[in-house]
């Protein structure tokens, strides 16, 4: 699948210097330029998923967030997906090394799902644009929304 579509983009790099080289070339610039802005997070959210997996052992992780933490740990992870600020290319390998070292599939739904929807660190900035009223609805109708696919996960898998 990888191979596809590494296949796919280089087949879509080469039509469009076939088109124009031009502005394949100012795209590649502001491509790299969007790599070099997001490097730094990158590596210091890396550093600290090595960290925490070399500090925490399977065994502790599957005891917070694990399956037989039941709905404690759905909650923890909720907890910690709304106030931590990662980007989705991060959050989902993330949570493959958590399920990987013994977290449960409800406990990293909430916590994947909670990261992309609640936004607690953005608050200030979100009720600047919405007013407070309009950020406190969309933070508990996401927050909610996040439980019910904590549950659905839980009982499909």
């Amino acid at each position: 699948m990888t191979v596809t579509f590494y296949a796919l983009s280089m087949l879509g790099l080469i039509v469009s210097v076939w088109k124009s080289k031009e502005k394949t070339g100012l795209a590649l610039k502001k491509a790299w330029k969007s790599f070099e802005n997001i490097l730094p997070q990158l590596l210091a959210i890396l550093v600290i998923i090595g960290i925490m997996l070399a500090i925490l052992t399977p065994g502790q992780i599957s005891a917070v967030l694990g399956s037989e933490s039941g709905w404690i740990g759905v909650l923890i992870a909720a907890a910690i997906g709304s106030i931590t600020l990662i980007p989705g290319f991060v959050a989902f390998p993330l949570a493959a090394a958590l399920l990987h070292n013994g977290a449960g599939y409800m406990q990293i739904a909430a916590f994947v799902s909670t990261l992309m929807m609640v936004g607690i660190v953005t608050i200030p900035l979100e009720k600047q644009f919405f007013g407070i009223k309009a950020t406190i609805a969309r933070n508990a109708a996401a927050l909610v929304f996040s439980l019910i696919v904590a549950l659905v996960m839980g009982v499909a898998l």
